[in-house]
Parts: C-alpha cells; sequence; structure tokens
C-alpha cells in the first residue's frame, strides 16, 4: 500500500468520526447521554465507544468527561473518562500510525525529524509531559504521537496516568451541576488549579536554556 493511500485511509477515518460528531450526537454532550441512557449497566461501554471517535474529531474532551460525571457520578463517571479518553488515543494514534505515518517519513523536515526523535528517547515522560503541560491540544498529540516509533503500549499508559488527575475533576464538575459549592466540586476545581500550575512547572523545566531542552518546548517558546 502505497503512503499516499495510507493518507487517504487516515482522511477517510478521521472524516469517518466526524460524521459520527455531526449525524449521531449532533456536537452536543446532552444528545450523548440521551443515547446512553437506556442502556443501563452497558451504558459506560456504549459511552466509551461513542465518546472515542468523538475526541478523534477534534470533540472537546472536558466536555466528554463532564458528561461522564454527569451521567455515572463522580466514582463511575471517573474511571470512564479515562477509559475514553485513553480508547480515543490509541484510535487517533493507530489512524495516525497507519495512514500517515508513511508518508510523513518521505516527507519530513530535520526539525519534524528532532521532535520525533526526542519523544521516542524519552518515551513515557515525553508524553506524559504532553498531558500534563497546560495548553496542549489532546487530540493533535495523539495523532502527532502515531507519527513516531513509540510503542502503543507506552503511549497509552503515559496517556492514562497524565489524564487521570483532570478527568477526575471534570467528571466530578460535571455530577455536581446542580451544586457547584459542593466540597466535590471545590475539590476538583483546586485539581484543575493544581493540574495548571504543576504544568506551568513542567514547562519551565522544559524551556530553552535549562539544558536538555525538547524540541516540544522549542516550538512552543514565543519567537
Amino acid at each position: 500500500m502505497s503512503p499516499r493511500l495510507r493518507a487517504v485511509l487516515l482522511l477517510a477515518g478521521v472524516g469517518a468520526a466526524a460524521t459520527l460528531v455531526f449525524f449521531t450526537v449532533a456536537r452536543s454532550p446532552d444528545t450523548v447521554r440521551d443515547t446512553v441512557d437506556g442502556f443501563g449497566v452497558a451504558g459506560p461501554l456504549v459511552f466509551v465507544a461513542v465518546a472515542a471517535p468523538l475526541s478523534c474529531a477534534f470533540f472537546p474532551g472536558p466536555l466528554l468527561a463532564g458528561a461522564s460525571g454527569l451521567l455515572f457520578g463522580t466514582a463511575l463517571g471517573t474511571p470512564v473518562a479515562v477509559a475514553s479518553g485513553t480508547a480515543s488515543a490509541a484510535l487517533a494514534y493507530t489512524l495516525s500510525r497507519h495512514g500517515a505515518r508513511p508518508l510523513v517519513e518521505e516527507l519530513t523536515s530535520e526539525r519534524i525529524r528532532r521532535w520525533r526523535a526526542w519523544v521516542e528517547r524519552r518515551g513515557f515522560v515525553a508524553v506524559l509531559y504532553a498531558r500534563i503541560a497546560p495548553g496542549m491540544p489532546f487530540t493533535v498529540v495523539n495523532y502527532a504521537a502515531g507519527l513516531t516509533r513509540l510503542p502503543l503500549a507506552v503511549f497509552l499508559a503515559a496517556t492514562a496516568v497524565g489524564i487521570a488527575p483532570r478527568a477526575f475533576a471534570y467528571a466530578a464538575l460535571g455530577g455536581s451541576l446542580d451544586d457547584l459549592g459542593s466540597p466535590e466540586a471545590i475539590v476538583a476545581l483546586c485539581v484543575l488549579v493544581a493540574m495548571a500550575l504543576g504544568g506551568l512547572v513542567v514547562l519551565r523545566r522544559a524551556a530553552p536554556g535549562r539544558g536538555s531542552s525538547s524540541p516540544a518546548a522549542r516550538s512552543a517558546a514565543p519567537r
């Protein structure tokens, strides 16, 4: 199979996910809730199956995690949100690796080669940085990781660990929409603040001029 045909298949996969967004759930977490409500104990699995391709089509992850909390409560909604985020990462990674990677290897620039080498060298830590750092686009990271030689198991392990705190926070907020002054909601907000501050520390440590700066950090630095 030629690299360009693989790229076409990648675009077809993303297009299929986007079709699901527009025609199945109408780009609304409320519609997701209506869809899942009738499935009983199978609801969490249905939610993961719906949320994963939604995220691949760039639907906001916080809204999906919040919908998980709204549907299932914080205790169950948190692992469901982590599972759906990890499943989405696996799907985007797979689409990218088997669709675009050969083409990118033909056309890649030296800058992209350096970025890929850094991710492949740092592995788990590189992905964990990307998950913790504020402002890093979740879905873009998923597709970009598929262009590296990073093993899928390492990528998914770092993803699950990195997204867990925010998944809890958004699920807790979703489950507390009727009482945002509750202890659960306050803890969730504290977790989000702590993650933002921790992410800034991560970016500072990876910033240029600190010895082992990353290509990603150099790309994000002001010009």
